[in-house]
């Protein structure tokens, strides 16, 4: 036997073997959920989705993940809403389609979803799938923030810094970033301490610690 012909007996040996075993194990709790899913029960097709999405007990599959969040969106679920923009938003087993992104993070935003929200003041922010509108990225951002989302935090803040949408106040400004940075972690804590101590900077005493009384007493009204 050449050695050409030993390669390809190897490799048809390999591809017989790929053929008889299963991609990934079914188990019954796989099962359960796609039998609640075929139901039509939204959180266990939105969940099914997350499986896709992740390949988690079943092969990674961008578009069943699309197909199941879809049929949870339908349905109002406002984290199915929210995967399937973040899919049309990178063009993930759709096509890249920012309009829809906005339409649907809009959808699971009206729902009080804290990301939806945060995200949807992004694209206000930048003019992406909506008209620029400073006003319109502060409301929701604020919507966020206040139910203590770290990024959006920051990100009020730095419209405070830059007085986009919001006069320019670095007492408000510094008070967002103190709660962002609380709740951050990693290089994201790093970046909004940055910005903190630089609000700091350009306050005077009196400014900054009205800035911490305001950020203590948020606190205080929302807690954890």
């Amino acid at each position: 036997m050449t050695h050409i012909v030993r390669i390809v007996a190897v490799v048809a040996v390999l591809m017989a073997l790929a053929v008889c075993a299963p991609v990934q194990a079914q188990t019954p709790e796989i099962d359960a959920l796609r039998a609640r899913a075929d139901q039509g029960f939204a959180r266990a097709q939105h969940n099914l989705g997350v499986m896709y999405d992740i390949g988690d007990g079943v092969a990674q599959d961008d578009a069943e993940a699309v197909r199941w969040w879809r049929l949870a969106a339908e349905q109002g679920l406002a984290e199915a809403q929210y995967n399937l923009g973040n899919m049309y938003r990178e063009g993930r087993g759709v096509p890249q389609d920012v309009a829809e992104t906005v339409r649907w993070w809009r959808l699971a935003a009206e729902q009080g979803l804290a990301e939806a929200q945060s995200d949807l003041g992004y694209m206000y922010d930048l003019g992406l799938g909506v008209p620029q509108d400073f006003a319109e990225s502060v409301r929701w951002f604020r919507l966020a923030a206040d139910q203590g989302y770290a990024r959006a935090q920051y990100n009020l803040g730095l419209m405070y810094s830059n007085g986009e949408g919001v006069p320019q106040d670095y007492v408000q400004a510094h008070m967002w970033f103190n709660l962002s940075a609380s709740r951050s972690t990693g290089e994201d804590r790093e970046n909004v301490v940055s910005n903190r101590d630089w609000a700091a900077n350009l306050l005077t005493p009196d400014g900054l610690n009205e800035a911490q009384r305001l950020a203590r007493e948020w606190e205080a009204a929302h807690p954890r």
